[in-house]
């Protein structure tokens, strides 16, 4: 009796715990409606969805990440082709394409090898310019032969077996370099300097003079006449080059201080005299109109102070005229006269 009912009793307390187990998975999965409705316990449900929220924005934001990491390898490989474009075309570019292009050099033409490569153009030339064929070798990118790099002091073995005698000059040092690449700049200036009065020489400085590269004249009535270069001395480092202007006559500073500090003898005192005679059709016509200084509106007297200075110009100036002018009557008169 007391065994049944035992065991009534353990069946009974296993049913109940079997429904209060049931009875919370259904309280679970009504909380969890509730939740989905937005009932009481959104604010957790919103807060786990915020978490999930914020797992999707992490995931939105890796892949803003992964996107933008690849645009940034895009425009990495991008500025590398460029760079490697760039570097191709300045080993492509010769040593005198890349002076030209430098600022400050904007004057200059290129000269054509085979101007530079014929030695009757540069005659003369070796005595000014120290470093003179390492400079000339610079200018057309002359490289060393492959030999010289396998064999060390290829020039001094190959001389020892040819039984030529050793020469005394030793390897260029750092300084000797910087002073090679001075001379190369030297050399290209003075060649330059010939090359221009030759007619392609001077047909690539009419392009430039047309397109108004090397300026205009800072006179107003010269209303912005283009200009040419010129020097003042044919000797190297003896003055900065000028600009002339065809319809004044006249010569000025250049605008660029890069430019203003250009050696004259690169361009020298012939050139723009002879552009001019070579092609008279750019030679502009004289400016119709001249500054006459006023004072109220009135015009200074010539006979005043003001123009003191320019009289005794002028006089020194027609004394100089009629001397030289009387000594040619002389010298023609005494080549009339019978002995």
């Amino acid at each position: 009796m007391d065994r049944g009912l035992d065991a009534a009793m353990d069946e009974l307390d296993a049913r109940t715990a079997q429904l209060s187990l049931t009875s919370g998975a259904g309280d679970g999965g009504a909380v969890r409606g509730r939740e989905a409705a937005g009932g009481r316990g959104s604010g957790a449900a919103s807060k786990d969805t915020n978490t999930f929220g914020g797992g999707g924005a992490v995931a939105a934001g890796g892949g803003d990440v992964q996107a933008e990491s690849d645009d940034r390898v895009g425009s990495i490989d991008a500025d590398e082709e460029s760079s490697s474009e760039l570097s191709a075309s300045d080993e492509d570019s010769t040593w005198i394409s890349w002076f030209v292009s430098l600022r400050g050099n904007e004057f200059f033409c290129e000269v054509d090898e085979e101007y530079i490569q014929d030695d009757f153009n540069l005659t003369g030339l070796s005595t000014l310019v120290p470093y003179y064929d390492y400079a000339l070798d610079m200018i057309l990118d002359v490289e060393v032969p492959t030999e010289h790099t396998l064999v060390p002091y290829y020039d001094y073995a190959l001389d020892m077996i040819l039984d030529v005698e050793v020469p005394t000059e030793q390897s260029l040092t750092e300084e000797q370099q910087e002073v090679v690449e001075s001379a190369a700049e030297m050399l290209y200036g003075l060649i330059h300097a010939r090359f221009i009065l030759t007619t392609r020489g001077m047909q690539g400085m009419l392009s430039k003079y047309q397109t108004g590269a090397f300026g205009r004249c800072p006179r107003i009535y010269c209303q912005g006449q283009n200009v040419l270069p010129v020097g003042l001395s044919d000797v190297p480092r003896s003055c900065t080059v000028a600009v002339y202007c065809p319809r004044c006559q006249d010569i000025f500073h250049p605008k660029s201080t890069r430019q203003a500090n250009v050696d004259g003898a690169y361009f020298g005192t012939t050139f723009p005299h002879l552009f001019l005679l070579t092609h008279p059709d750019v030679i502009p016509a004289r400016p119709s109109q001249s500054y006459v200084p006023r004072v109220y509106g009135f015009r200074i007297n010539a006979a005043s102070a003001y123009y003191r200075n320019n009289r005794r110009e002028r006089a020194s100036e027609d004394s100089q005229s009629g001397s030289a002018r009387t000594r040619r009557e002389r010298r023609d008169g005494n080549r009339g006269t019978p002995s």
